[in-house]
């Protein structure tokens, strides 16, 4: 079977690393892990900058931002148990549709991806 591009050139790519510099990405691989919190992950976990936005609790709230985190992230395991990658999470009393996406990484191995519904 042919190859459907052979020997084209890149036009351009976009790695994962560059998008956590960029800020299309926040990690929160440390929030996200078995070490901080009950059922967590064992890869890497980054948020879109999307998701960060909604994290951010209005101002005079009593909400954390890192309390918001966990729930994103507890739904989102909880997804990933049930092999679905899509969950909603209340966030300031509004429902928001998410989902997660589990795959290879710049150096292949496995990383995971919290996005809003709609992104990719």
């Amino acid at each position: 079977m042919p190859q459907l591009f052979d020997d084209a050139d890149v036009i351009h790519t976009y790695s994962r690393a560059q998008a956590l510099a960029d800020g299309v990405l926040v990690d929160v691989t440390e929030w996200a892990s078995t070490r901080e919190m009950m059922g967590g992950f064992v890869i890497p976990v980054a948020v879109t900058a999307g998701v960060w936005a909604l994290l951010e609790p209005p101002e005079g709230s009593c909400e954390s931002i890192r309390g918001r985190a966990h729930d994103v992230l507890w739904m989102a395991s909880l997804a990933c148990r049930a092999e679905r990658p899509e969950f909603r999470v209340i966030i300031g009393g509004e429902e928001i549709p998410m989902w997660i996406h589990i795959g290879p990484g710049d150096d292949h191995h496995l990383v995971a991806t919290i996005m809003l519904e709609g992104e990719d």
